[in-house]
């Protein structure tokens, strides 16, 4: 698949959008997970330290 046509350049820039949205999405997903996890683990350490 050349890319010197405008239907296989458009192809083309829809599929390296597409890998780049599915690459952002999964790293935001990971950041929120991670912060999640932070938000327990404060909550799980500040009742320890309270007792």
């Amino acid at each position: 698949m050349g890319r010197r046509n405008e239907t296989n350049r458009l192809n083309h820039k829809k599929k390296v959008d597409q890998k780049k949205k599915k690459i952002k999405d999964s790293e935001s997903a990971r950041k929120e997970k991670l912060k999640q996890i932070q938000k327990k683990f404060n909550k799980q350490n500040s009742t320890e330290t309270d007792q």
